[in-house]
């Protein structure tokens, strides 16, 4: 029960994070292109990850764990972003909700092609009523509609929930930060040669919240915020916990209201608390 407690906390933690992704990412490809952002994010991911990794004395993973290693780099650290960047290029970061909504099922999804979870019938119930809950919200707020924008995104949330079931697999062995940081690891030499190969032109003119976005992504949506989500998978399951991505949305949300004063409208706290009873439901029958 504690170890089920401690999985859905740490869960909740890492999407608090992710709730700055795409924002933030909209924000950074004002200034830098969405190769750069994608390469640079994940160089400046890996050189903290080896930091914790050699100050911490980690051993090296097993040869075995190689493969589910380069899953997840595909998946989540260059996949994701690298697509969502392009995306975000195309289509409003509100239009975007309706994919970020979807997360969840393919988490399930890959949750039980590699994790080997087998969720009960009403957990999917629950399941697809969150993520039609988060779909129709998005689109009554409205958001510039592009096929190109769309199919990225759609390409986006496949690869992320196959990177977060198959690094919430291997977390079990190795640990959540550890697999993070090796995946960056991994993918290190080939990112540093894109981030130097798209490398801006220029650095005058690129604004103050560019760079903020760039650091946001860089070191809590890459890292941090997979220290605590892949802890909350492997503990709490992947099927289960992966529902909470269905408040992302609306974290986000309300961190622009709070921050940025922007209104919060009936139908946001309809939607909300509508979310939250799917995210209950789906926990009870994950298992």
């Amino acid at each position: 029960m504690k170890s089920s407690f401690d999985g859905w906390g740490s869960g909740m933690l890492g999407v608090i994070i992710f709730s700055g992704s795409l924002p933030a990412t909209r924000v950074a490809v004002a200034d830098f292109s969405p190769l750069f952002l994608t390469s640079a994010r994940a160089v400046i991911a890996a050189l903290l990850g080896l930091v914790l990794l050699a100050a911490l004395r980690q051993a090296r993973p097993a040869r075995d764990d190689l493969l589910s290693l380069a899953i997840v780099s595909l998946g989540v650290v260059v996949g994701f972003p690298l697509l969502t960047a392009l995306a975000l290029q195309h289509i409003t970061s509100a239009h975007s909700i309706v994919f970020i909504g979807l997360l969840p099922l393919a988490t399930a999804l890959f949750g039980v092609l590699r994790g080997g979870e087998r969720p009960k019938p009403l957990f999917w119930l629950f399941s697809g009523i969150g993520s039609a809950t988060v779909a129709g919200f998005a689109l009554a707020n409205g958001g510039k509609a592009s096929l190109s924008g769309d199919l990225l995104m759609i390409g986006a949330v496949l690869l992320c929930g196959l990177g977060y079931a198959e690094g919430a697999t291997l977390s079990r062995r190795l640990g959540g930060w550890q697999v993070i940081s090796w995946a960056l690891l991994l993918s290190l030499p080939v990112m540093a040669v894109i981030a130097l190969a798209t490398l801006p032109a220029t650095w005058q003119g690129i604004a103050g919240p560019s760079w903020l976005g760039l650091a946001y992504v860089s070191v809590f949506s890459m890292l941090v915020g997979f220290v605590f989500w892949y802890r909350g998978l492997a503990l709490g399951g992947i099927a289960g916990v992966g529902q909470l991505q269905l408040l992302q949305p609306f974290l986000g949300l309300l961190l622009a209201a709070g921050l940025l004063g922007e209104h919060v409208s009936p139908l946001m706290l309809f939607s909300t608390l509508a979310v939250v009873a799917c995210v209950a439901g789906a926990r009870r029958f994950a298992r």
